[in-house]
């Protein structure tokens, strides 16, 4: 690690990355909504698209201010730098230019949101390294399990660690020989199942297992809602006012559902307890609901 990338210090500036190296967990969804709601809750948020190809978090901004503008409303959006895949191809100055990128939001925000490429990449990795909070979306299964540890398929235990794993443990000692606090690792159980099952009692109880063993916390995350997708198009989250003027659409019970769950995410994230700040993190009027299957 260079002098450069070592020299990041903003006392007083969170660094939140959402990080799986598995595609499909909804790590896009997340920073989006975290970074709106932290938003609406008056901080200043800055963000970071290091997904190079894809770049879901970034077409979700330019979404949002699309539409932004042609509702003729003014939605809060953070500042957002993007990384091109061309600019990533000389590792060196593609890491000193993160460095950089970080060190200048935080002159700037409270907060800094990192969404990440869903496979192992060199730009990852050091942004693990500069997290105060590392959220990694695991959606409900075995499959998606599987990023952070080996189970054995008969008795169900932990038999070992996966890359992932040790990719979170590497940045965890770099930090720590940085002389920096421990990351808040939570993993998220995203795309949740509204019905009880037999799956998602299992999952339940393996992360249970592995939570004590690799040290994170696991939280609760986002249902498995069509209004999810239904914003993306649209740039919204479920922090937005949800009236028909923004959604473009009668809100529905649905809506309220989703946004009580990214309540319930920040709190978690940002350890608000039972105290006069929890109330920042309370969403926005919700008039004029109806009730609708999700």
């Amino acid at each position: 690690m260079t002098q450069e990338e070592q020299s990041f210090c903003a006392p007083g500036v969170r660094v939140i990355v959402v990080a799986n190296e598995k595609g499909g967990s909804g790590k896009s969804t997340i920073a989006m909504n975290i970074a709106i709601a932290l938003m609406r809750a008056g901080n200043s948020v800055g963000s970071i698209d290091l997904d190079t190809r894809q770049r879901s978090f970034t077409h979700n901004i330019d979404n949002r201010l699309v539409w932004s503008r042609e509702r003729g409303k003014l939605l809060p959006t953070p500042e957002h730098v993007c990384f091109d895949e061309d600019k990533t191809l000389d590792e060196d100055a593609a890491r000193a230019e993160l460095a950089r990128t970080l060190e200048e939001l935080a002159t700037r925000h409270r907060y800094i949101v990192i969404d990440t490429a869903g496979h192992d990449h060199f730009l990852n990795r050091l942004a693990h390294s500069k997290a105060d909070t590392l959220v990694t979306p695991l959606n409900d299964s075995f499959v998606d399990l599987d990023v952070l540890a080996t189970i054995e398929p008969q008795t169900l235990q932990v038999t070992g660690v996966s890359q992932y794993a040790r990719t979170v443990e590497d940045a965890r000692r770099a930090r720590v020989a940085q002389g920096l606090p421990d990351i808040d690792w939570i993993v998220l159980r995203n795309r949740l199942s509204m019905l009880t099952s037999r799956n998602k009692r299992l999952v339940g109880g393996a992360l249970s297992d592995l939570s004590q063993r690799l040290g994170f916390r696991c939280v609760e995350g986002l249902a498995e809602r069509v209004v999810f997708r239904e914003f993306y198009l649209r740039g919204l989250t479920a922090f937005d006012d949800l009236n028909e003027s923004t959604l473009g659409t009668r809100p529905t019970m649905s809506h309220v559902a989703a946004q009580l769950e990214v309540q319930h995410l920040l709190r978690a994230i940002v350890n608000f307890g039972e105290s006069a700040a929890a109330a920042e993190i309370a969403g926005p009027t919700s008039a004029g609901t109806e009730e609708r299957a999700a």
